[in-house]
């Protein structure tokens, strides 16, 4: 009779290849600069850099906003939180601890984060 013939290594040489070449790349971003930074650099840079959330000696950016047109703004966001603008319209601020609602957004961001990293693994 005939004999099989032999699955081809192609596919797992290139996979070896990949997670090899991955390895490589995730090992040189811990590796150190080859360029120290200046001494003045970093001073120079963080006068100049804008800031986040205050400005103008803490005048807040987002309590002039209005999300919601003709529609008063929710106590529980007052424009401390980065990225506050208002929207609330089910009410939730009102409801539930602000810190505990946030500390649960960061944790649903941290698991799809490690979804998509599954996903794309799988």
């Amino acid at each position: 009779g005939r004999s099989k013939p032999e699955p081809s290594s192609f596919p797992f040489t290139m996979l070896r290849s990949a997670v090899a070449f991955a390895c490589v790349a995730s090992a040189a971003a811990f590796a150190p600069s080859a360029v120290l930074p200046r001494a003045g650099a970093t001073a120079r840079a963080t006068r100049t850099a804008p800031s986040m959330q205050l400005y103008q000696e803490g005048v807040l950016q987002g309590i002039t906003v209005n999300a919601i047109p003709k529609a008063e703004r929710p106590p529980g966001l007052d424009g401390t939180y980065v990225g506050d603008i208002g929207f609330d319209p089910l009410g939730f601020s009102s409801i539930i601890d602000m810190r505990w609602l946030r500390e649960a957004e960061l944790k649903h961001g941290r698991v799809c984060m490690l979804a998509a990293t599954g996903m794309i693994v799988q």
